[in-house]
């Protein structure tokens, strides 16, 4: 049984976009394939709670290739997309410009599959937030069903 959601996704509206992709390139540096997050739709500092989407399309790069005839978005992008939603949310708290890199990823668990067209809601919790080093916890869900959740580690670079 999955635990209850960081936030009640009915009441996240996918199209308040409170950080849009340009805002998104000034503190995350990946581009073109590798951007794995479109929006931020959430942020409360204060609980430490944010929630960013990422609009799965059928015309991705991994689609032909990840499962020919029967796409499923790769379990390593829902990890990447929640640590590209650490990254930027650790910059905004701390301010810092320094690149935060792949610390560790535990307690993943994928609940169930992701078929493209599909809006991928990320939210997570901050669990420590330190200069060295950020703990954040994740819950990915697409039509308010939660499909993978994860606890991940970043650390500037």
């Amino acid at each position: 049984m999955p635990p209850q959601p960081l936030i009640d996704v009915s009441k996240l509206d996918i199209n308040n976009i409170i950080f849009d992709k340009e805002a998104i390139r000034k503190i995350n540096p990946q581009r073109y394939e590798m951007e794995q997050l479109d929006a931020i739709i959430y942020v409360d500092t204060e609980r430490g709670l944010m929630a960013g989407l990422r609009d799965i399309k059928e015309d991705e790069f991994w689609v032909r290739g990840h499962i020919p005839g029967r796409p499923l978005f790769p379990g390593v992008l829902m990890i990447e997309s929640a640590a590209q939603l650490a990254s930027f949310y650790t910059h905004t708290v701390l301010k810092d410009k320094r690149f935060m890199g792949f610390g560790g990823v535990d307690e993943v668990k994928f609940r169930d599959v992701i078929v493209p067209p599909a809006k991928f809601i990320i939210m997570g919790q901050a669990v420590s937030i330190k200069p060295r080093r950020s703990i954040c916890y994740f819950q990915g869900f697409v039509d308010n069903k939660m499909v993978f959740e994860a606890k991940i580690a970043g650390m500037p670079v």
